[in-house]
């Protein structure tokens, strides 16, 4: 399959900047892939679509403030993202503009120029390692000073920005709880409190996945033919009260959910059968054509052209229906992205 397929233009206009004032205000597409039809609702309509016995499944990884600024002794910024935790305690970190590192390079925090930082080592591809003097560990540490690491197609002020404390706020699902990604599994961003209670109400099962999305969710597919992309390798836990859920659904024909291409990847990463409670990382690439195991409806937002994540909607759907889905909602003028609409397709 070429990549071009999964090319489309999108007007600059639809990319979201912001979200709904209402997390379940946000507009849902609902495609049935049995009448291969379409109709526009709000997600708040998302429990009428369900069923009594439903298995929604939920990744519960909750998004690092990972993003922070760094400032020479001349003055100069160096913008930082972090990446991850070494055992020997040194950050991982992407550094914007810095070049290549012989000897230790110090810097500080441009909001706690109090706090060490020792520049120790080029990766290459502008990763680095950094010590912190601070004796907290990366998370508690950016819990005070970072910013939640947007992605480039959302415009913020750099160094500081009025919406930061509302982005610590809505680029995070209400039911995160696992430390560990620096970009949010945006389909859970619609659901609030008060939407997931009515799901249980009526008799629809909530499970937990954990995924922790990297960077590697944004790295666009460069190759001609989609087949030989190299898929970025993410952590995840699938805990045995959700392996028992889904076992229990499928032997009583009852829908699993994937709230999320990231829970997706997380089920469809096992093998056939009875899932049993894991702790690994995937690269599964999903992508035309694919025989779907485990998961039997999704709910995702609208996502990039030529991206690992659209290939796994025309995966779901078909590569003609995903256009067409596509089509319509730009046609409908549906925001895209992550702080977008989102569509459910079962």
């Amino acid at each position: 399959m070429k990549t071009d397929d999964l090319d489309f233009n999108l007007p600059p206009e639809l990319i979201a900047q912001s979200p709904t004032v209402d997390r379940a205000a946000s507009r849902l597409l609902h495609y049935r892939s049995d009448t291969r039809s379409i109709a526009h609702r709000q997600f708040s309509d998302l429990p009428s679509l369900l069923r009594s016995g439903d298995v929604l499944v939920f990744n519960d990884s909750k998004v690092i403030p990972a993003r922070f600024t760094l400032q020479k002794n001349t003055g100069g910024r160096i913008e930082g993202l972090f990446i991850a935790a070494e055992a020997s305690g040194a950050w991982r970190v992407l550094l914007r503009n810095l070049g290549a590192v012989k000897d230790v390079v110090h810097l500080q925090f441009l909001d706690a120029p109090e706090m060490e930082v020792a520049v120790t080592e080029h990766l290459g591809e502008g990763e680095y390692h950094m010590r912190v003097s601070s004796p907290d560990p990366a998370h508690v540490v950016l819990a005070k000073l970072g910013r939640m690491p947007l992605p480039p197609y959302i415009k913020r002020e750099k160094d500081h920005d009025p919406l930061d404390e509302s982005d610590r706020e809505r680029y995070q699902t209400v039911y995160a709880r696992e430390d560990g990604s620096v970009a949010a599994p945006t389909a859970g961003l619609h659901f609030t409190h008060q939407l997931m209670q009515q799901i249980q109400s009526m008799g629809v099962e909530e499970a937990f996945v954990t995924l922790h999305v990297g960077l590697g969710t944004f790295k666009p597919v460069s190759v001609e033919q989609l087949e030989h992309h190299q898929m970025h390798s993410e952590t995840y836990t699938l805990p045995q009260v959700t392996a028992d859920a889904i076992n229990r659904a499928k032997r009583e024909q009852r829908r699993v959910i994937a709230v999320g291409t990231t829970s997706a990847r997380v089920l469809e990463s096992q093998p056939e059968g009875d899932l049993v409670e894991t702790t690994g990382a995937t690269s599964i690439f999903i992508h035309p054509p694919y025989r779907w195991k485990h998961v039997d409806g999704l709910i995702t937002n609208f996502h990039l052209p030529r991206s690992t994540l659209i290939a796994l909607v025309a995966a779901k759907v078909g590569l003609e229906e995903q256009r067409k889905i596509y089509r319509e909602a730009i046609e409908q003028k549906y925001r895209f992205f992550s702080y977008g609409d989102s569509s459910f397709q079962e």
